[in-house]
């Protein structure tokens, strides 16, 4: 791996900030193309006892990203509902790499756990 310059860490925040934010475990079981879109693809995440459809810009930083399908991944799955290319994201996969430049990585448990399992 080339050089990489690590980004000066962020505002101290408190534990309370920290746990209004709701990071879970899913498994992708689907991406799905968004036509019109040269940036965006349409997850559809198991969570265990529902399944969400998110949205994310996976197009240009994947060659294939179907190749994610079938992983378990973290997402934070209590941001607002955010409409995108006339659909609905219902959470934010949560990568690593994207803020910093470099090619994303999804953020995954290191064995399986139960769909719906929180981070934190």
């Amino acid at each position: 791996m080339g050089t990489f310059n690590v980004a000066s860490v962020k505002p101290t925040i408190s534990l309370d900030v920290l746990e209004k934010i709701d990071v879970r475990v899913g498994t992708i079981e689907r991406v799905e193309d968004l036509i019109g879109s040269t940036k965006v693809v349409r997850l559809i995440v198991n969570f265990g006892d529902h399944k969400r459809t998110i949205l994310a810009g996976l197009k240009q930083e994947r060659a294939k990203p179907q190749e994610i399908e079938g992983k378990q991944a973290l997402f934070v799955v209590n941001l607002e509902p955010k409409k995108m290319m006339g659909e609905v994201s219902e959470g934010m996969l949560f990568d690593i790499g994207y803020a910093d430049g470099i090619p994303p990585v999804l953020a995954m448990p290191e064995k399986e756990v139960p769909n719906g399992a929180q981070a934190g």
